[in-house]
């Protein structure tokens, strides 16, 4: 009841809330990330939804426009202080990860949830497994989540994946609770903002 009814509610209610907050920092940070390099303020990049869609996750551009992807051996996104394709602001935004706050108005469509697994690039639907498809199609990728929380960008792809089907397998209230608190000591003390072998 609460996965496929409550959390929807609390979703919309925490979203509404939000939004307030995300127009005062799209007002405050826009200008500032134009403005940078002439870019757009917005990266709209494509992301794995529930059952496999893929839909367009809003965040606050960090990195140079035109930037190349960056990867590890892993297939995982390439995270480091030393990055050169991150903007000054976009650095400041990500060690906040205040540049995650537009993923609300993505909550407020019904694409995402604010508790979830991973939101992944459709270039992972050629790399999980049929198993691995199971669980993680069956949940919405959230702005926080498990793998997020408890270990940021820390771990390996492989690691993530895990991660995310543990939490699929264990949602609940209690589990998102948890994890709402974990995310707030894991922002505040910043901690696994990069992995450490990348």
């Amino acid at each position: 009841m609460y996965k496929h009814f409550f959390k929807r509610i609390l979703d919309i209610l925490i979203g509404l809330a939000a939004l307030p907050f995300v127009l005062l920092l799209i007002l405050v940070l826009g200008p500032v990330i134009h403005f940078t390099d002439g870019g757009p303020v917005f990266y709209n990049g494509p992301r794995i939804g529930l059952g496999g869609k893929v839909f367009k996750m809003c965040k606050f551009r960090s990195m140079r426009e035109n930037a190349p992807d960056l990867r590890t051996a892993d297939g995982s996104t390439y995270n480091g202080d030393d990055d050169p394709r991150v903007t000054p602001v976009g650095r400041f935004m990500r060690k906040t990860s205040v540049d995650e706050i537009p993923q609300f108005l993505n909550v407020l469509a019904g694409q995402m949830s604010f508790v979830g697994n991973r939101p992944d690039t459709p270039r992972m639907l050629d790399v999980y497994t049929p198993e691995q498809k199971k669980w993680l199609f069956i949940t919405k990728p959230g702005i926080t989540g498990y793998s997020q929380a408890y270990y940021r960008n820390s771990t390996s792809c492989e690691e993530k994946i895990a991660n995310d089907i543990y939490y699929a397998k264990h949602e609940s209230f209690g589990m998102d609770v948890k994890i709402v608190l974990r995310t707030f000591r894991t922002v505040l003390l910043r901690e696994n903002i990069n992995r450490k072998d990348a």
